[in-house]
């Protein structure tokens, strides 16, 4: 059995999706490793590393990729390779189905299983191979780092013979993944930490990480089957806004996470809000990509809002590379365990399995 990864975008996509480390956990099962030449080398692992562990390596994408009954990335191939690849072949990534419509179409009329690793259920047998979970825990990290990098106060509360230094205060929207990382990150730095969710459960583990939960009143449970957040009403949004319209007065950072999957980000921090900002403070949106949930959000620039930063990348990953890659592949590893028939050495499709059905794309 033949597993092959190439090289992706680098100008967007700094992550890989086979490490040294993994491979020998492939090589454990059986698996032969086909990679592009220099796959690994802008994150410090050169070819030797992978060709020392029985690694192939070509300098055609087109070799790497033929006759692979397992292709794995972080994102969908480009077009252009498409016709490197054909029917029966495995295709394992974020392939992002509801923006990737057209190519997604394409590789499907030439029958090749896509497996979209963004849609795996919210079940126990699947945690260890949760992207959307690992990576959204650095995620939150990094965008708090990022944050107080551009706050120019401290950020702990600070006792000197000159005076008293206030710690920051720090609002989080959004308590899923992202949120509680973020939310633990500016508490082990010393912030004052708040958080606000439509999700009746992230009260508690709000709590639990020392962060003070806002509730709107008479709030209602706006999370799905799968654990992710919905919608909410219009009666909600007006409730949500009064309170965070307050609350923002005395907030130095704020951390945006709400995303609801496959939809445009909802917009939270409308631009009234934004102007009860002190001067100073900053925004940080990881929702940046999807249309951000601040009304001033642009991607991949400092906005400037009456002497307010807003800040979002197209993917904050690429500031974290290697621990990312390193989770991304594990993930990946444990769902083509999964996948595979140790027995029968075969790609084993069972649509009986959830995690299968689920994740595999249909026509």
């Amino acid at each position: 059995m033949k597993i092959a990864s190439i090289l992706e975008n680098h100008k967007i996509e700094k992550r890989i999706a086979i490490t040294p480390e993994i491979v020998k956990k492939y090589v454990d099962l059986g698996f032969e490793i086909f990679l592009s030449q220099n796959y690994g080398a802008h994150l410090g692992f050169a070819d030797q590393d992978y060709k020392d562990l029985g690694v192939k390596i070509s300098n055609n994408d087109n070799e790497v990729l033929n006759g692979a009954d397992i292709i794995v990335q972080i994102g969908l191939i480009s077009d252009e390779k498409i016709n490197s690849i054909g029917a029966g072949q495995n295709l394992i990534g974020v392939l992002n189905p509801y923006n990737n419509k057209k190519s997604i179409e394409n590789f499907l009329k030439k029958n090749v299983n896509l497996f979209s690793l963004e849609l795996l259920p919210r079940i126990t047998r699947a945690q260890s191979m949760d992207i959307l979970s690992s990576q959204a825990n650095l995620a939150g990290y990094k965008a708090v780092i990022e944050a107080f990098s551009y706050f120019e106060k401290a950020i702990p509360m600070m006792m000197t013979a000159a005076g008293t230094v206030p710690a920051a205060k720090v609002l989080v929207v959004g308590a899923g993944v992202a949120g509680l990382q973020a939310i633990a990150t500016a508490k082990r730095m010393g912030a004052i930490v708040f958080a606000t969710d439509v999700r009746n459960a992230s009260k508690e583990q709000v709590e639990s990480l020392g962060g003070k939960f806002l509730t709107v009143e008479g709030s209602e449970n706006l999370e799905t089957e799968g654990g992710y957040a919905k919608e909410a009403s219009e009666e909600f949004k007006k409730k949500q806004e009064d309170l965070l319209f307050e609350t923002l007065k005395k907030i130095d950072i704020v951390i945006c996470t709400a995303l609801i999957p496959g939809k445009k980000a909802p917009i939270i921090i409308k631009e009234e809000m934004i102007k009860n900002l002190q001067k100073g403070s900053v925004i940080y949106d990881l929702a940046a990509i999807q249309g951000g949930n601040t009304a001033s959000t642009l991607v991949d620039e400092i906005v400037d809002k009456n002497g307010v930063k807003i800040l979002g990348e197209t993917n904050i990953l690429n500031k974290l590379p290697i621990s990312a890659s390193n989770l991304y592949a594990k993930n990946v590893f444990n769902f083509i365990s999964n996948l595979y028939d140790k027995e029968n050495k075969k790609i084993k499709i069972n649509l009986e399995d959830e995690i299968i059905e689920k994740t595999l794309i249909k026509k």
